[in-house]
């Protein structure tokens, strides 16, 4: 949805109505996650995608019908054997899709919410799925506003609670409710997409290693800060448009930068009188993924010096070195995919084995 929003913010300030489909719910090994999307705009042109070309067919005849009549459809997708050229999902796995019409008129809140987005202001976008509240009713919800209906007072003060929630850890899922808000009921079911902002990316080493480790955290969808003391190496003509650059000694600009459970933290300068104080710094702090860069001989010196700096085991077992995954790189570029390789199956538990010498689900709950 993100990366459709400037799309759909012109559709919607043209008036032009567009039927809008978000994966809401999927099993097994369903290409897209919730949150995903496709629209059908003017001039039937489509953004977006929902399941890489399964069912995007069907999912555009959907939109336009949701368009015509103004009204909201939840539609499950699924493979079927029975029939190799019906509308389905060749993964074997299941998506649920809830499709509406989105205008000035339908979604008062959406210009609101695509400004948000594009501004890194946190919203949660709260759509009603099923039940005796109106489906394809929204509510915006920011961490100090509110603004749409759901039908019922109850129910938007339980799900604006929950949304903030939500928000908070950047979280994208289906709420159950009560007709008025009820919690432990089931009656309303309510699709909570939150828009948090990108997490970001904290590079230390301005090399060109640290270009291409900045240009593949940008296209992941991170936000990127690349920080040397060097001036005569921070440049910013040296990096992707787009990318920070900040010329601070690495330990003391991490100090005053805020981290969280997202963060990612690639230490590249591989020089003991930056790395040490900046991974003391950075071991005690939240982040997803510590990684620094080095031969394994370099590894083992920093490791003492840690130690020797008062760092303990389980802080020191946090720091992923030498960095990257075992691809055989050689390039900054190969290096670079190597780093994004490891933070991508740290994120979501994956071996980095082959999928060939795997067997199970591709993508395991």
């Amino acid at each position: 949805m993100r990366e459709i929003l400037p799309a759909l913010h012109e559709w919607y300030a043209a008036g032009t109505p567009f039927g809008l489909a978000t994966v809401v719910a999927v099993s097994r090994s369903a290409p897209r996650d919730p949150g995903a999307a496709m629209a059908v705009g003017p001039g039937d042109e489509v953004v977006g995608s929902v399941s890489g070309g399964c069912v995007e067919g069907a999912v555009f005849e959907l939109a336009q019908q949701v368009v015509e009549s103004g009204e909201a459809r939840l539609e499950t997708f699924g493979y079927s054997d029975e029939d190799a050229f019906a509308v389905g999902l060749t993964c074997g796995g299941e998506i649920t899709l809830l499709v509406r019409r989105v205008s000035p008129a339908d979604d008062p809140s959406f210009s609101a919410v695509a400004e948000s987005v594009a501004a890194g202001r946190p919203v949660t976008v709260a759509t009603v799925m099923d039940g005796p509240a109106p489906r394809g009713a929204t509510l915006a919800v920011w961490p100090d506003e509110v603004s749409g209906s759901l039908g019922s007072t109850g129910l938007e003060v339980a799900v604006t609670a929950d949304a903030r929630g939500e928000l908070a850890q950047g979280i994208t899922g289906q709420r159950h409710y009560g007709p008025q808000g009820e919690r432990r009921e089931d009656a309303v079911t309510v699709f909570l997409d939150s828009f948090a902002p990108p997490p970001r990316m904290l590079v230390f080493g301005a090399i060109d290693y640290a270009a291409a480790v900045a240009r593949i955290g940008d296209f992941l969808g991170y936000r990127v800060t690349v920080c040397d003391a060097r001036p005569v190496f921070a440049t910013p003509k040296r990096f992707p448009a787009g990318v920070e650059v900040v010329v601070e000694w690495p330990h003391r600009y991490l100090s005053a930068t805020p981290t969280d459970a997202r963060t990612v933290i690639c230490v590249l300068t591989h020089d003991p009188k930056f790395d040490v104080p900046l991974l003391e710094e950075a071991l005690r702090r939240p982040a997803a993924y510590i990684g620094a860069m080095g031969s394994r001989r370099t590894h083992g010196d920093r490791m003492k010096r840690l130690a020797a700096a008062g760092l303990s085991e389980r802080e020191l077992s946090r720091l992923r070195s030498p960095v990257g995954l075992d691809l055989g790189a050689r390039t900054p570029e190969e290096v670079a995919v190597s780093v994004a390789a490891e933070i991508v199956a740290l994120r979501w538990g994956g071996s980095g084995a082959p999928l060939t010498a795997t067997g199970g689900a591709i993508h395991p709950r």
